[in-house]
């Protein structure tokens, strides 16, 4: 056989197979391959056990729930427990809106010695001075009420020259990290344990701002107090509206993952009750749907600010008026800026012409 030859036949092959050709949306979905019904959509409370980082609880809820679309509401370390939010779904846009919840905790304080990490998984250095009296630990707080000025640990997250702090700590640097102010809005001591006189432990009850480090507020209380201070232990007991007694198990979800999770979800607005509440009828959704800004539909509307709990986010307009707006099904479809009788959708939460196939 010639080189023409060869080439002619190779050439034949090629043009006589058939040319695969992906399969029409009609024969696709008439085959069964059709796209995977979506995950759910909500907020879901999880009572975080000691031992799992918060990613972790979120790889976990991941797997249960069959969805990748899981985030968390503020991150719990390994050591701590108490209420982790979880936002399924849709819900993972509006995580933001929930930031800056003021926070509820339950902190064992143990006095006696100090911790490189500020709490018991640190290594511990016994104080010098004499231990407090429980008289003093109590007159001692008055002056961590109200806007504080704290320095982070330096085993934490926060972000130094552009790398976290714990990643320079681990490598035998002392990390620059920049004071913050934060608000203590409750400081209460609920029990005392003088078992061991030298290492006496407090038991106090801490509501809080956002970024609020317990840690960094045990480790001052020691100093303010001439001797030292670690936290012992630590359970958050709310995160803004949410109670960690209204929080779920990961053993429970685990029993029976489907069951569990359709009965505990919350609807994607939960918790945003200060933001108004805007309701749309069917025009309204139309645009709001395809990103469209409508006319302000109600009958006072006025420019307003934002509520300090939920501060405009990247590129929406300061001064602006955050609202929910909600579908006459009663469905939450948007977060949106309202201003000067106008409102512009920001997070769209329903894709355009759901109202139409839900024949809204």
């Amino acid at each position: 056989m010639t080189d023409d030859t060869r080439r002619g036949v190779a050439g034949r092959a090629r043009h006589d197979r058939p040319t695969r050709r992906p399969p029409s949306r009609a024969v696709a979905d008439a085959a069964g391959a059709t796209d995977p019904p979506p995950g759910p959509d909500g907020i879901l409370l999880v009572r975080k056990p000691i031992g799992p980082t918060s990613h972790d609880v979120v790889a976990i809820v991941r797997r249960l729930a069959g969805t990748r679309r899981v985030g968390h509401g503020g991150t719990l370390d390994p050591f701590a427990s108490g209420i982790l939010p979880l936002f399924l779904g849709r819900a993972t846009r509006i995580v933001e809106y929930h930031m800056g919840d003021r926070k509820r905790y339950r902190a064992t304080i143990c006095f006696g010695a100090s911790s490189t990490t500020d709490d018991l998984e640190g290594d511990l250095t016994p104080s010098e001075g004499p231990a407090p009296s429980r008289a003093a630990v109590e007159a001692a707080l008055d002056g961590f009420r109200g806007r504080i000025v704290q320095v982070p640990p330096a085993y934490s997250a926060v972000k130094v020259a552009g790398r976290r702090a714990y990643a320079l700590a681990r490598a035998g640097k002392t990390p620059e990290i920049a004071p913050r102010t934060v608000t203590i809005d409750r400081l209460e001591m609920v029990d005392w344990d003088e078992t061991d006189p030298s290492r006496p432990i407090a038991i106090v009850e801490v509501a809080c701002s956002a970024g609020t480090y317990v840690r960094a507020l045990a480790r001052d209380l020691g100093v303010a107090l001439g001797s030292a201070a670690y936290l012992g232990a630590l359970e958050r007991t709310a995160s803004g509206p949410f109670s960690v007694g209204d929080a779920v198990s990961l053993d429970e979800l685990r029993d029976a993952p489907r069951e569990t999770i359709g009965r505990r979800l919350l609807p994607l607005d939960a918790g945003l009750d200060a933001l108004p509440l805007v309701d749309l009828d069917a025009a309204g959704v139309h645009a709001v749907e395809r990103g469209q800004r409508i006319r302000d539909p109600r009958p006072a509307a006025r420019p307003g600010a934002a509520p300090p709990e939920h501060p405009p986010a990247d590129g929406e307009a300061a001064g602006s008026e955050a609202v929910r707006l909600r579908a006459p099904d009663g469905e939450l479809i948007a977060i949106g800026r309202a201003d000067g009788g106008w409102i512009a959708p920001v997070k769209v939460l329903r894709p355009a012409g759901a109202a139409a196939e839900r024949g809204d």
